[in-house]
């Protein structure tokens, strides 16, 4: 194991503990390795029941993958980059898939940040998935702003918030706090954070049938400190619908434009700071994600994800927002009017035949 992942068993409970606050937990290749190799052999193992997936600290459960990594390995030669970069895409979307389908109940705290590769580590299917909020939750898909496009399934997840919510937070990368997620239905129940050791324990203790029914009714009482239809999103969702239903985002920016309200000039504002290929490129992707299953989200975010690197544009805003820090990316190019329809075409050109793509055996 990686010293940055902690597990344990606790009772019937196996919990996976992220242990980088340094680094606001950002997943590493070995992270990832160790994660999916607990995973596994939880899955096989009768006397662990359930999986909880938490971070040693407050400030956040997960800030997405290592870009400072992915900015290094990118930089690497050949053009399209290391041998370690192309292992960390494919065994992020492997674990992806694995929680996606994993045979157990699988409830994620996240409290505190939990922005792109964490949101992947914590949206797990319908069918298993429990997705704890507190009042520290700052969520988001934020690699627009970087000059990437929300991976870790986010063509899934996104494309089947309600509405355009999923357009919304996908095109402008904007955080959003407990109550939004769960309007976004991108989170279950709130736990206030004091509270999450005692769930912990009852969790650990809990000798019935429905685990995820013990969760919603230990949340229960804390409900309305987080209601989803008292929440910002809720208020906007009418404005969102009407805007981000377009499938251009000229078009969109065009509605936003109609709209008299403070909402709309923030959003106008926010996204004239992203990428404006990026953000074509992730309106295509999650137009296209909404037909498409898990596993062929996951294998288009791959052959995507290697076009990012190839472009460059994800090392320019890299640079600008972690390295250099100046917050002026050089976007190629640099005005919404002049992204070329083929260059949003060529992000989901294969990249491999079918029966060599790194994902090809995802069902």
């Amino acid at each position: 194991m990686t010293p940055y992942l902690l597990a344990e068993v606790r009772g019937h409970l196996g919990i996976l503990t992220l242990d980088r606050p340094k680094a606001l937990n950002s997943l590493s290749l070995d992270m990832v390795r160790a994660m999916t190799s607990q995973l596994l052999a939880w899955r096989d193992d009768a006397a662990v029941r359930a999986v909880l997936v938490r971070s040693s600290s407050e400030r956040a459960f997960c800030a997405g993958g290592d870009i400072r990594f992915f900015h290094e390995a990118g930089r690497a030669t050949p053009v399209n980059g290391s041998a370690l970069l192309e292992d960390f895409f494919t065994e992020e979307y492997a674990l992806n898939h694995l929680i996606h389908f994993y045979p157990k109940p699988y409830i994620a705290l996240m409290d505190g940040i939990v922005m792109g590769g964490g949101m992947g580590v914590a949206q797990a299917g319908p069918d298993n998935r429990m997705r704890v909020v507190t009042e520290r939750t700052k969520m988001a898909m934020p690699e627009v702003n970087i000059g990437l496009f929300p991976d870790v399934g986010g063509s899934h997840f996104l494309s089947r918030a309600p509405g355009e919510l999923g357009t919304y937070l996908g095109v402008t990368g904007e955080i959003i706090g407990a109550a939004d997620a769960r309007y976004a239905d991108l989170a279950d129940v709130f736990v206030p954070g004091t509270e999450l050791e005692a769930l912990v324990t009852m969790l650990a203790e809990h000798d019935g049938p429905d685990l995820r029914e013990a969760v919603r009714s230990f949340a229960a009482p804390f409900s309305s400190q987080a209601d989803p239809e008292g929440s910002a999103l809720s208020a906007l969702r009418p404005a969102i619908d009407r805007c981000f239903g377009h499938d251009e985002v000229p078009a969109i920016l065009r509605a936003l434009g109609q709209e008299d309200s403070a909402f709309a000039r923030k959003t106008a504002e926010v996204m004239a700071k992203r990428s404006p290929l990026m953000m074509c490129v992730t309106l295509a992707q999650l137009r296209r994600g909404a037909d498409m299953d898990v596993a062929d989200c996951l294998r288009m975010e791959r052959t995507m994800v290697r076009r990012s690197f190839e472009n460059g544009e994800v090392l320019e805003g890299i640079r600008a927002v972690v390295i250099d820090k100046d917050n002026a990316p050089r976007w190629q190019p640099a005005r919404l009017d002049d992204v070329d329809k083929s260059q949003v075409d060529a992000f989901f050109a294969p990249a491999w035949p079918a029966h060599a793509h790194p994902l090809r055996y995802l069902e």
